[in-house]
């Protein structure tokens, strides 16, 4: 009979690839935070699992701040695992045997706080001891002394020789060498290596909040907020002022321009972002996803912005369901490989393979048709992916029938030139704003119907 458990399971003793996993967590919080990590590396490296999901389950029990630290050190190091593996395989005489893949996991974790954190050696070397020990894997425990010591010596060394292309999966490298070039694909992988600041969009009075907040107002009218703290907790969220939205997600809803008293179709709207924009504008929005459960967050989070009585949330293949009568306009954030989100999502990195994108275009072809038969005559729709991949991006107008391109202008964008390309795209790398942190990767394009 096949065993059906989730790997993740505290039930289960073992991931598909045969990682060791403890029962339950050690009660020293300090031990406790760094297994909650190997569990939650586990999940993403071992099960192919995105890092929210199981991020909630590993660390509820822990306390906020040890949560934070947890994250800082996954994402950490998925950020930089070509160059920790490439650190690893020069101090160890042999491949750890995959029956004991929990201890590389150690191995991994403990590079990155040495190397990249500066967490004082002494206490990545003494908790990687002990969580090996704690992971069934005493016999190890002489190894993983011996390797994270010598990581505090001479892993420095070893990684500034390194190129941080490791860190990108070949495939990958290859898509945005021949996309941007050699310069710009390395700029790329430059700016993934850094955690993302916090990015708001507020409803009204930018120049106010961003004192409240403490954050700065970038050229595209966000807000970046850099200093710690939890967001919830942060002044204006209660009271519904602002949402979360990195700076490049709110541009494609600016293409739209003056929406007020409109009706626009927001399609793949879930969990809102770009409706609360359009509402907050002034829009009739009608939010569709094909999710339920994301739709309910989206509701929840209209809820809480006071735009609810502004928004229509529709439960529906996008592909297939069609306004009672033609809008205004169609703002489509179609599915995609999400490429463009690695700052914030590092372990993209190791879940997309080459074939996801191929897989994605037919779907993105027939929702970019869905949407030009929703919108009237001289209608407006803007195609968006949060993705880095150019098959994703322009490729997929070249079928768009009925649909022309209305160039992007850079006043319209807070004057980021470099975002519009020579045919008027709007496409956002994550070296863009480097100076002041970065954004996610978008391409846009608005279209009218003809």
């Amino acid at each position: 009979m096949t065993d059906r458990r989730r790997p993740s399971d505290p039930a289960s003793a073992h991931s598909r690839k045969g990682a060791v996993r403890a029962p339950r967590p050690p009660r020293d919080p300090v031990l406790a935070a760094r297994h909650a990590a190997v569990r939650l590396l586990q999940a993403v490296l071992d099960d192919g699992r995105a890092l929210d999901e199981p991020f909630e389950t590993e660390t509820r029990l822990l306390e906020p701040r040890d949560r934070a630290f947890v994250r800082l050190l996954v994402t950490t190091t998925l950020r930089r695992l070509g160059q920790i593996d490439g650190v690893l395989k020069a101090f160890l005489q042999r491949p750890i045997a995959r029956r004991h893949g929990a201890v590389k996991h150690v191995l991994r974790l403990a590079a990155a706080q040495i190397l990249v954190l500066e967490t004082p050696a002494h206490a990545a070397v003494d908790t990687s001891v002990e969580l090996t020990k704690f992971l069934n894997a005493p016999g190890l425990t002489g190894l993983v002394n011996a390797v994270t010591r010598r990581l505090a010596r001479d892993g420095a060394a070893v990684l500034a020789d390194q190129d941080v292309r490791l860190n990108t999966p070949r495939w990958l490298w290859q898509t945005w060498l021949e996309a941007y070039g050699e310069a710009a694909a390395r700029r790329i992988a430059e700016a993934h290596l850094h955690e993302p600041p916090l990015d708001i969009t507020v409803k009204a009075d930018a120049p106010g909040w961003a004192e409240r907040l403490e954050a700065e107002v970038l050229p595209t009218g966000s807000l970046r907020r850099r200093g710690p703290g939890m967001v919830a907790s942060l002044p204006g969220y209660d009271e519904g002022a602002w949402w979360v939205q990195d700076a490049a997600a709110t541009l494609p809803a600016r293409l739209l321009g003056d929406v007020a008293g409109k009706t626009v179709v927001d399609l793949c709207a879930a969990p809102g972002g770009k409706t609360a924009q359009l509402a907050a504008a002034g829009a009739h929005v009608i939010a569709v996803d094909r999710s339920g459960a994301r739709l309910a967050r989206l509701h929840d989070n209209m809820a809480r912005l006071g735009l609810a009585d502004r928004v229509t949330v529709v439960e529906a293949d996008a592909t297939t369901w069609r306004p009672d009568t033609p809008v205004d306009a169609v703002l489509l954030d179609a599915p995609c490989t999400a490429t463009g989100t690695i700052r914030r999502h590092p372990e993209a990195l190791r879940l997309k393979k080459a074939a996801d994108a191929e897989a994605l275009t037919a779907l993105q072809d027939a929702l970019l048709a869905a949407s030009a038969e929703m919108v009237t005559p001289g209608g407006t729709v803007v195609y968006c992916v949060c993705s880095l991949q150019p098959e994703e991006g322009a490729a997929r107008l070249a079928g768009a029938a009925g649909l022309a391109v209305d160039p992007v202008r850079p006043e319209e964008i807070g004057g980021l030139a470099e975002c519009v390309t020579a045919e008027g795209y709007l496409r956002t790398l994550p070296f863009h704003l480097g100076e002041a942190g970065g954004m996610d990767g978008f391409f846009a394009a608005r279209l009218i119907r003809t």
